[in-house]
């Protein structure tokens, strides 16, 4: 499908520079911009290329100008990387829109579900599951009882959502996620042996939240497991049971949470970072990348390291750790003298 860039700078509310008739078909990078395609422009280090692009649209911020001539037509708005990201969600749900029940699949008979849905091949929907309008299921995902889905969530293939899972409006969860897996409770006996703590509570998910290739979420053991919304999960994290993730937080991949850990609100985590159980992280909180945090973290504190600390006594730590060998040299060197 074609769109000129009078089209696309209403949808952006910009403005056109050059040719307003001009059409492109599909998206690319800057560099490497070819004829019917449209790019955009943000990171001054990509400056260059503007100038040598085969590109037909170029997005820019109206703040920018230009010191020669170029081919491409202009479509100037109030952030370059705002509006591309607009576009890019454009194109996703273009190329996404799916709609229909794909066999072979197994829907019980007492699941509803509503208008536009699309639900693939091998997928498996269980017992009193209830499913909202424009949702898309993509293949092999299983679907436990009793579980809800909200209007326009997307689940790609091979995810599993075991059963009472409730998962809001405008949700992703990507390929191989679980949701709702027992939580890791066992209890130690006489014997030394370990019975297992029957896990019996559910995993929610808030509006918004976009979980990332192969993460899992335990169900609680008794109440939920909480992802409020607007929650950004990255690939390969672990949250624990009873763990609860506050609004707008983002985790980098790799990172784990024991059980009964909170997050606040809007905090950015890096990195392979983990979370010892049972402590509460404040509101806007960051830490760096490979941290560990073993103790309640106040509202804004800036951390990184293990134990994590905060980022000021990290980065005088670090320059003493570096100096570390020549101080051991020094303090032999002193040992010597002073026999």
């Amino acid at each position: 499908m074609n769109f000129t860039a009078s089209q696309i700078a209403e949808v952006l509310q910009g403005e056109v520079e050059g040719n307003p008739e001009v059409e492109v078909s599909s998206l690319s990078k800057i560099e490497e911009g070819t004829i019917g395609t449209l790019s955009f422009l943000s990171n001054p280090k990509y400056t260059q290329y503007i100038y040598t692009t085969n590109a037909s649209i170029v997005i820019v911020d109206k703040t920018f100008k230009l010191e020669k001539p170029i081919e491409a037509t202009l479509i100037r708005v109030d952030d370059s990387r705002i509006a591309f990201s607009t576009l890019l969600d454009y194109y996703n749900q273009a190329k996404g829109t799916k709609v229909g029940i794909e066999q072979p699949s197994y829907i019980s008979s007492s699941a509803k579900y509503g208008s536009d849905v699309y639900i693939g091949a091998f997928s498996h929907i269980g017992n009193n599951v209830v499913i909202g309008n424009n949702v898309i299921i993509y293949p092999n995902t299983t679907i436990g009882d009793n579980s809800i889905i909200d209007n326009n969530t997307t689940i790609y293939s091979g995810v599993n959502i075991y059963s009472d899972t409730v998962i809001g409006k405008n949700c992703t969860i990507h390929s191989g996620a679980i949701i709702g897996s027992d939580g890791f409770g066992f209890a130690p006996n006489t014997d030394n042996e370990y019975s297992k703590v029957p896990q019996i509570g559910n995993v929610i998910i808030e509006d918004n939240v976009e979980i990332g290739a192969n993460t899992t979420i335990d169900r609680a053991t008794l109440g939920s497991t909480i992802i409020k919304k607007g929650v950004k999960l990255d690939n390969l994290i672990q949250v624990g049971h009873n763990v609860i993730i506050g609004k707008n937080t983002v985790i980098a991949a790799q990172s784990g949470i024991s059980g009964s850990t909170k997050i606040g609100k809007n905090c950015m985590i890096g990195g392979q970072v983990a979370f010892a159980g049972h402590i509460n992280i404040g509101d806007n909180v960051m830490v760096g990348g490979l941290s560990g945090v073993s103790r309640n973290l106040k509202a804004g504190a800036i951390v990184r390291g293990t134990p994590a600390m905060p980022i000021k006594s990290y980065a005088k730590s670090f320059v003493h750790f570096k100096q570390l060998p020549e101080i051991i040299e020094r303090i032999k060197k002193l040992e010597q003298q002073a026999k």
